[in-house]
């Protein structure tokens, strides 16, 4: 089993799929279609899984992607303005930019982290 293939926590995470089953999508949409964005199933198609197991469920999620960020803008800004020797302001704005266009990524990935956290992979999930 390689880390990008089916039954891995790594393809489940970042393919955004079931983590039980790991074929059915966690979100509707895509990405980068900014229809509903932030809307995501209620069940998995394949596995009846329940992605809204209870209320505050992804609340968890939240601390993943506020880590993540931290450290992304602490190194970003670093690397901008002491290695490539852009201005603050230049480093700063590029960073906004950049955070915006990761927003939907980072939620979609972090809540899809934290369902990973707390749900196993079952390989005959999807044959039932």
């Amino acid at each position: 089993m390689g880390i990008f293939k089916k039954g891995s926590k790594v393809y489940s995470i970042f393919g955004l799929k079931c983590p039980r089953c790991h074929e059915g999508n966690l979100f509707e949409t895509g990405t980068f279609e900014f229809k509903e964005p932030f809307e995501m199933s209620k069940s998995c198609a394949v596995c009846n899984q329940n992605f809204e197991p209870e209320p505050g469920f992804y609340y968890g999620a939240m601390f993943i992607s506020y880590i993540f960020m931290g450290w992304f803008c602490i190194g970003f800004v670093g690397i901008l303005h002491w290695v490539l020797k852009w201005s603050i302001t230049a480093s700063f704005i590029t960073l906004i930019i950049v955070s915006l266009l990761m927003l939907v990524w980072l939620f979609r990935t972090s809540r899809s982290m934290w369902i990973n956290i707390n749900v196993g992979y079952d390989p005959k999930a999807a044959q039932r």
